[in-house]
């Protein structure tokens, strides 16, 4: 079986190359380079925001897997926090990934 750093670094890996190779504009949002991928139907069930936005948190799984396959970071948040809470699709810009001090101001890092 694959050890999580192996299948992080590879993830890492094939998302740089997804990312060289993709195509978006320097300012695109993560929900406006998501709807190239089926339109709002990609994210929300009939195009429309769910009111717990688990729906969403699931769509993202889907695709990226769950937050405890991910990372030590993404695992520290599993069932804690929804991948919206810090990846926040409507005002991310693509290719920006929130720090540890985006919402912890006590010196924590990513380990």
């Amino acid at each position: 079986m694959m050890s999580n750093k192996l299948l992080s670094a590879l993830f890492a890996a094939g998302f740089a190359v997804m990312m060289s190779s993709a195509s978006f504009a320097a300012d695109e949002n993560l929900a406006d380079f998501h709807v190239e991928m089926g339109g709002c139907e990609s994210c929300h069930a009939d195009g429309e925001p769910s009111a717990d936005g688990e729906f969403e948190f699931e769509q993202c799984q889907s695709c990226h897997g769950s937050l405890e396959e991910m990372d030590a970071t993404h695992q520290a948040h599993d069932g804690m926090l929804m991948c919206a809470d810090c990846h926040a699709p409507h005002d991310a810009v693509v290719g920006e990934k929130p720090t540890c001090d985006t919402c912890h101001d006590d010196g924590r890092t990513a380990e």
